[in-house]
């Protein structure tokens, strides 16, 4: 079992994208997954089909019991929403995350996530935990808890002079407080092989010695489309090129 965070401080680089088509090409391969959305967003809550009301139990709920604001007998799985694809869980986001992060900043309960997914981890095959764009509470929590870091990139000239900030962010962390956090590596997003640019970028990454995984994933109004239709690329449309995409990161990363 491998637990994974999507993380970058830049937003619309496909975070929540990059982190439900993983778990989505996990749990269609048989590995029972959970996708944990810690964004108050919940753009990957929404992806797999989750439409959170005040009933809806999310991490939120489940943040705000650990720290003792109220009582409860329930267990850290009754947390979990189940979704309409076999093998795929969501321990959903809420608007609620934004409203009590400082309350859990000021309380210090940075390993509050770790201890959950220590319990919920017995049961999955694979974690991916979609995080917020920037490096405060929930972020630091995800990478905490989680054994590994993938860096969506795409291939724009901002995001490249921010991954060097971002790694040394995540460098000073995992030295205080996760020692066996690994980088996994760079996933290019977004590409476009017909345009100079974007293979200008890898290249720099490249040659900043920076592992970029070799499995790009291109442009494609598809995409859009089964953000539309709260469908996964696999499940959407499972012979489109992106699809193949995912499912070539999704090897290279086993």
């Amino acid at each position: 079992m491998k637990t994974r965070v999507v993380f970058n401080q830049k937003g619309g680089v496909g975070k929540s994208t990059i982190s439900t088509n993983l778990a989505a090409v996990s749990a269609k391969r048989g590995c029972k997954t959970l996708l944990v959305d810690l964004d108050a967003q919940g753009n990957a809550t929404h992806y797999v089909g989750i439409n959170i009301n005040e009933n809806t139990k999310t991490a939120a709920n489940l943040l705000k019991q650990t720290v003792g604001w109220f009582s409860s007998a329930e267990k850290t799985q009754d947390f979990v929403q189940t979704t309409q694809y076999d093998n795929l869980h969501v321990l959903a986001s809420s608007p609620e995350l934004a409203k009590i992060e400082r309350e859990l900043e000021s309380r210090y309960k940075m390993y509050k996530l770790k201890e959950c997914l220590a319990e919920l981890t017995k049961d999955y095959d694979d974690v991916y935990i979609d995080t917020p764009p920037n490096f405060g509470f929930y972020s630091k929590a995800a990478l905490i808890a989680a054994d590994a870091f993938l860096v969506p990139f795409d291939c724009d000239q901002f995001s490249a002079q921010a991954i060097e900030k971002l790694l040394d962010n995540v460098a000073e962390l995992r030295s205080d407080h996760n020692p066996e956090l690994t980088f996994e590596g760079v996933v290019i997003n977004q590409f476009n092989a017909t345009a100079n640019l974007p293979s200008q970028l890898i290249n720099t990454l490249k040659d900043k010695g920076l592992p970029v995984i070799d499995a790009f994933l291109n442009s494609s109004v598809k995409i859009r489309e089964s953000h539309s239709h709260q469908k996964p690329m696999i499940h959407y449309a499972p012979k489109h090129k992106l699809t193949q995409q995912f499912i070539a990161l999704f090897d290279q990363l086993k």
